[in-house]
C-alpha cells in the first residue's frame, strides 16, 4: 500500500468513504467514475480529482472544504445592522468584475484603517 499523508485529500476521501461504510466501487458508482479512479484519488496518484470534488463530497455527505482542508466552513456572520444588509444587497446586484473591484477596494480601506488604529496606539 502506498503511504499517503493523513492530512491529504486522498486520506480524507478514504476516511469519509469508510465512515459511511462504502467501498471504492460504491463511491465510484455514485460519482460516475471507475473504481480505479477512486483508488488513485485515495493514494494521491491522480490529477483528475478537482473536477469531481463536488460530486465526491455530495456522495460522501461532506463539504468540499472538508475534503480540501479537513474542516467544515465556518458559517458567515449575519449582518450586524441595516447598513451591512444594504451593502450586501448592492454587492449581490453587481457584476463579477465589479464585485472583484469592490473587494479590492474594501481590502485596501481595511488595511488603511488598521494602519490608522496602529498609529493611534
Amino acid at each position: 500500500m502506498i503511504d499517503v499523508a493523513e492530512d491529504s485529500v486522498g486520506a480524507r476521501i478514504r476516511a469519509a468513504r469508510a465512515a459511511r461504510g462504502m467501498t471504492q466501487a460504491d463511491l465510484a458508482g455514485g460519482v460516475g467514475v471507475s473504481r480505479s479512479a477512486v483508488a488513485q484519488w485515495e493514494t494521491e496518484r491522480s490529477g483528475q480529482i478537482r473536477g469531481n470534488l463536488t460530486r465526491i463530497a455530495a456522495v460522501l455527505g461532506v463539504s468540499v472544504q472538508h475534503l480540501l482542508q479537513g474542516h467544515e466552513a465556518q458559517p458567515d456572520p449575519a449582518p450586524e445592522n441595516a447598513t451591512e444588509v444594504a451593502l450586501l444587497r448592492l454587492y449581490r446586484a453587481c457584476t463579477d468584475d465589479d464585485r472583484a473591484f469592490l473587494l479590492r477596494t474594501a481590502a485596501r480601506l481595511s488595511r488603511a484603517a488598521e494602519r490608522e488604529r496602529e498609529r493611534a496606539r
